[in-house]
């Protein structure tokens, strides 16, 4: 009987113990797994304006440098559908602790209704009286989600950079909107309104059959269903900001 009560108290102890520990490791993998995806996000952001920053690859900096080259040039805001900007105190009461740009979960505020997402804009002001927008993007490929970022110079209508990346597209094919660098910069220049100021965002096509130049980018070949996500995720996602916009405009 005693050594059967020692058999379950040695157990629980040890359940107990290696509870703890693996509560312990979970915690301290979890705060590394959200750091490195602020890092992430980071490098993708500044990758959309790669050209603008000069030599020096973003993607070959270390994490410190690209902690202290954002934190230098680019503002974070929060705006809402309406285009108001929100403070910290109110993006926080959304769920976000920290309540900056880089805090807020875009894939989670992408099932809202529209009416009640907040949208992170970030703004490069490496250059005097010239500012750069860039908005974050989510949207739909072939097989699960697509994001991107757009560099909208101070004109907010043409584009300046650009960057992609993906969860599980096809390597060779869907995967190249990240993988290819070339991708990227095929949207240098392209224009989000028509000269008559309608919004027409950017879409890609197939082949490089252009019939609207301005307004349209060369997809990546064989990956159709990644590029049509890619233009849905441009079409709706740089219009979710356009209300911001229109109150720099006025």
């Amino acid at each position: 009987m005693r050594s059967s009560k020692f058999i379950i108290v040695f157990i629980s102890l040890l359940t107990s113990i290696v509870a703890l520990v693996l509560s312990v490791l979970f915690t301290g993998l979890k705060d590394k797994h959200d750091e490195n995806q602020v890092i992430f996000s980071k490098k993708s952001i500044l990758l959309a304006i790669q050209e603008e920053l000069g030599d020096g690859s973003v993607l070959d900096m270390t994490n410190q440098e690209i902690n202290e080259l954002f934190d230098k040039n680019i503002e974070q805001l929060v705006v809402n559908s309406e285009g108001h900007i929100l403070d910290k105190e109110a993006v926080e009461a959304k769920g976000y602790l920290g309540g900056l740009a880089e805090d807020v979960n875009l894939s989670k505020e992408k099932k809202k209704k529209e009416t009640d997402r907040l949208l992170p804009l970030y703004i490069y002001k490496g250059k005097k009286d010239n500012p750069i927008y860039i908005v974050t993007l989510k949207g739909s490929g072939l097989w699960d989600e697509v994001s991107g970022n757009i560099a909208i110079d101070a004109d907010l209508n043409t584009v300046v950079g650009a960057s992609f990346d993906h969860v599980s597209e096809t390597p060779g094919m869907g995967a190249e909107i990240k993988d290819n660098p070339n991708f990227r910069l095929r949207f240098k220049g392209k224009k989000i309104y028509d000269e008559s100021g309608n919004y027409r965002s950017v879409k890609l096509v197939k082949g490089g059959v252009f019939t609207d130049p301005e307004h349209e980018v060369d997809g990546i070949t064989a990956a159709t269903l990644t590029g049509v996500g890619v233009s849905k995720m441009l079409q709706n996602g740089i219009k979710s900001y356009e209300a911001y916009f229109k109150t720099l405009k006025k």
